[in-house]
């Protein structure tokens, strides 16, 4: 559920497990961001309340890099039908005849926390590193907000970005979605909604260890040296409970809310998947790639020996985090690459 600048949000929203057991499995390079999120355990119980707390006590999100990186630009967006307007932060846009390709960025927090701004200076450096415009969106939190509030706020914004290409100097063959956590899971939604409703081609998805299944800790469980830092089943639940406004694991859910469960994958968008190997969601997000496949979805799938939910953001100097962030960078770029080239007469 992390977001970019998890290491002082972690730490001080007790988003974390007591349980330092798996500390013996974790990368040595990634051992202190893992001591620094255990120090801080989960609220208990985490109830409303509890939540409402963790989003007070957020450190102040990091400022947005100064010139000459990307600009960063505040706006409101049409709502979906009956909804309210969206409010996006639009990264890296130019005037200057040029089409760029799009990436609709949607932020962790376990459906619960987060917000846009943390991710800003990230996106920045995406936006400059690929030379694309990055649209950030700040969808409504649950349980404030059930389904399918939030994916109706990411894809009334990626339907903005589409109807707005020209203006926002975007090639409309080269939008791309991308989250992390229940980002991630939003993104899945998003990709699912978008093919349903036949509202906006995607060239790619990024989901970056995805929130996917909501049985994940209510009917269906873990070892217990998996998911022990940064993400639990105990925290799961409450997530998707808050997400969905019945309790996680029931025989049935809302169609469309939880990917793990849509038994039609065909004609997604190709997807790029990475997930630590003792992140709580390492199980169902290999589960995921592995159904895109059969259903003949184009996945790469990245699995990272001994890293932890959010080990990215934690520790981003250390190996692990670099090969990993290179790596989806790198798959992300070639669709761009490949779009570009996808285009009659090209």
């Amino acid at each position: 559920m992390l977001t970019a600048g998890a290491g002082q949000a972690v730490a001080r929203s007790g988003i974390a497990s007591t349980d330092s057991d798996g500390l013996a499995m974790v990368d040595p390079e990634l051992r202190e961001g893992a001591k620094l999120i255990l120090s801080r355990p989960l609220p208990d119980p985490l109830d409303h309340k509890a939540i409402l707390g963790m989003r007070a006590k957020a450190p102040p999100p990091p400022a947005a890099l100064p010139s000459p990186a990307p600009a960063v630009e505040l706006r409101r967006v049409p709502g979906a039908q009956g909804q309210p307007d969206v409010g996006v932060a639009v990264i890296g846009a130019r005037r200057d005849g040029v089409l760029r390709p799009a990436v609709l960025h949607i932020h962790g927090g376990g459906f619960i926390v987060g917000r846009m701004e943390d991710t800003f200076p990230a996106s920045q450096a995406l936006a400059e590193e690929l030379d694309c415009v990055v649209v950030e969106v700040d969808y409504r939190l649950s349980p404030e907000t059930r389904f399918p509030g939030p994916l109706e706020d990411c894809h009334a914004a990626l339907v903005w970005l589409h109807g707005n290409a020209e203006e926002l100097g975007v090639d409309r063959d080269r939008i791309a979605i991308k989250g992390e956590s229940a980002g991630g899971g939003l993104a899945a939604m998003l990709a699912i909604a978008a093919r349903d409703r036949a509202s906006v081609p995607l060239c790619f998805q990024v989901l970056i260890y995805p929130m996917l299944d909501d049985r994940t800790g209510s009917t269906r469980h873990v070892p217990p040296f998996i998911g022990t830092i940064g993400w639990n089943e105990a925290g799961n639940v409450v997530g998707w409970t808050s997400l969905l406004g019945q309790p996680a694991g029931m025989a049935s859910v809302p169609p469309g809310a939880v990917p793990a469960r849509v038994e039609n994958l065909a004609g997604l968008p190709p997807a790029f998947i990475g997930v630590g190997a003792i992140d709580l969601f390492v199980d169902e997000d290999i589960a995921y790639a592995q159904a895109l496949i059969r259903q003949g979805v184009p996945t790469q799938m990245l699995v990272v020996p001994g890293a932890y939910h959010g080990f990215d953001f934690i520790a981003p100097a250390s190996r692990a985090a670099r090969t990993f962030t290179a790596s989806w960078k790198l798959a992300l770029g070639a669709a761009f690459l490949k779009a570009s080239g996808d285009r009659p007469g090209t």
